[in-house]
């Protein structure tokens, strides 16, 4: 009879290993699941530019957490903050032809009369540029501001002076595209500026190659601005120290779309 009972007892025993081994076998499934579906969402929400940053932060936090708890909680704040420094969330583009929108995320710094940049040749005639500035917590993916086709496209080597100074727009490092507006044929002006953090200016788009409204034409790494510079005869529609959404929020307008008024949302082209 004892024989019996050990023996049920051995039963009785594999059976919770069993069950033990399940759950965790489960378990394991569960989390693999949620990591394969948060790295999914990651990779459409982080612009590819972000990879090899975020994989290099990653790799520190990884190695610095065997040392010290301390560290590494705190190199994964700073992995937290890179993941969201090059994000590129989907956005809702006007549909109207007529309108101009915001080429960066940020607070709008100025809206001034000013000329071009002298090194993109379009002359002496004053434009009303209108210069959006990005803190290092803003998303730095750019957007073209017009559909059309890319003139020109400017590279101008410089210093980096903090971006919120109105003097950056001719001594810092910047990026210039001429973009001519394929609803109305006017010259839009586009400028990357580079901050006093940012040191590298990224410009995805070429001479010659069509621009469309609300997509990603560059990204500015850490923090900086943009300008976009408009004929006189579009009606401005923001203000200054306004949050610009890019991609989304309407700059200006023209043609049809020139009696909207600031602040008003219904976009008619």
């Amino acid at each position: 009879m004892s024989e019996d009972i050990i023996e049920n007892k051995k039963d009785g025993s594999q059976e919770a290993n069993q069950g033990k081994g399940a759950s965790v076998v489960s378990f394991c499934k569960t989390i693999f699941e949620a990591v394969k579906n948060f790295a999914t969402k990651f990779l459409k929400q982080t612009h590819k530019e972000g990879y090899i940053f975020v994989a290099i932060s990653t790799c520190i936090t990884i190695f610095v957490s065997f040392f010290s708890s301390f560290f590494g909680l705190l190199f994964f704040f700073v992995t937290l903050w890179v993941i969201a420094f090059f994000r590129d969330p989907v956005r809702v583009i006007p549909k109207s032809k007529n309108v101009v929108v915001s080429g960066a995320d940020g607070v709008i710094s100025s809206i001034k009369i000013a000329k071009a940049p002298a090194d993109l040749g379009l002359g002496d005639g004053d434009m009303q540029k209108i210069s959006v500035f990005l803190s290092v917590f803003n998303v730095h993916v750019n957007k073209f501001p017009v559909s059309g086709i890319v003139e020109k496209v400017k590279y101008h080597p410089g210093k980096f002076l903090s971006a919120e100074l109105d003097k950056s727009s001719d001594e810092n490092e910047r990026n210039s595209l001429v973009i001519k507006n394929q609803t109305d044929g006017e010259k839009i002006v586009v400028v990357q500026i580079a901050g006093l953090i940012a040191k590298r200016i990224v410009c995805f788009t070429k001479e010659g190659e069509s621009a469309n409204i609300g997509t990603n034409f560059g990204l500015i790494r850490f923090g900086s601005r943009v300008d976009v510079y408009l004929p006189k005869s579009y009606k401005i529609l923001v203000q200054e120290g306004q949050t610009c959404i890019g991609g989304e929020t309407v700059l200006a307008a023209f043609g049809n779309s020139i009696h909207l008024s600031i602040g008003e949302n219904e976009i008619v082209g």
